[in-house]
């Protein structure tokens, strides 16, 4: 009976030590499940961070003087989504893409000088740079007779558009970073668009430069 009886302790003991490990094994599988996130389910990062870029003072300047070329002209823009000069819905159109296009390349010129290391600076503030649309010269439209207003406004505008065209060209030959100059090519292909969207508007003057 003794014996017996030892043999039952001893299976009872190795029940024991195999019913430890098992829940032992079980909390560690549980914990590494845990652990792991199924790439599937992450959530998608929303704005991932540009790689870096190496940029020479052609990209460096570019992108210092189109950013408030670009604010200028959307402040031109927003000026004349006020009035009834802009009134006509196929202009309005035209302005609409205009103004988008303008904010994203914004966005994407920022992301690039961000990569590159390099602070924004308006280094041309307060200067008569061509194609600029400045504070003098919304003030100037703000003053102008209404009739006058959407002409000079286009005027301007197509200024601005045109020579972003040069800009770009610039870039192109002499810019360093890849990533800036494909940017300048995308950029230089819209802006045609956009002047071309812009002479068949009535009472449109000039011809825009050619792409």
């Amino acid at each position: 009976m003794s014996r017996r009886a030892g043999l039952v302790g001893r299976i009872g003991r190795i029940v024991g030590v195999v019913g430890t490990l098992a829940a032992t094994a079980l909390a560690v599988g549980l914990t590494r499940d845990a652990s792991h996130v199924d790439p599937a389910a992450a959530p998608a990062s929303v704005t991932p961070t540009p790689a870096s870029v190496l940029l020479n003072g052609t990209d460096d300047a570019f992108i210092q003087l189109l950013l408030p070329m670009n604010e200028g002209a959307l402040a031109l823009l927003d000026d004349l989504d006020a009035r009834p000069s802009a009134a006509d819905p196929a202009l309005r159109a035209v302005l609409g893409d205009i103004r988008a296009a303008h904010r994203a390349e914004s966005v994407e010129l920022r992301r690039l000088l961000a990569a590159g290391n390099r602070p924004e600076q308006n280094i041309h503030a307060g200067h008569q740079m061509p194609g600029m649309v400045t504070d003098a010269a919304l003030a100037e439209l703000r003053a102008a007779p209404e009739a006058e207003v959407r002409s000079r406004a286009v005027g301007l505008l197509r200024a601005h558009l045109a020579q972003t065209v040069v800009l770009c060209r610039g870039e192109q030959t002499a810019g360093g970073s890849p990533e800036v100059k494909i940017l300048a090519g995308r950029i230089q292909e819209v802006r045609a668009a956009e002047l071309n969207a812009l002479a068949r508007q009535p009472g449109a003057t000039g011809t825009p430069p050619a792409n």
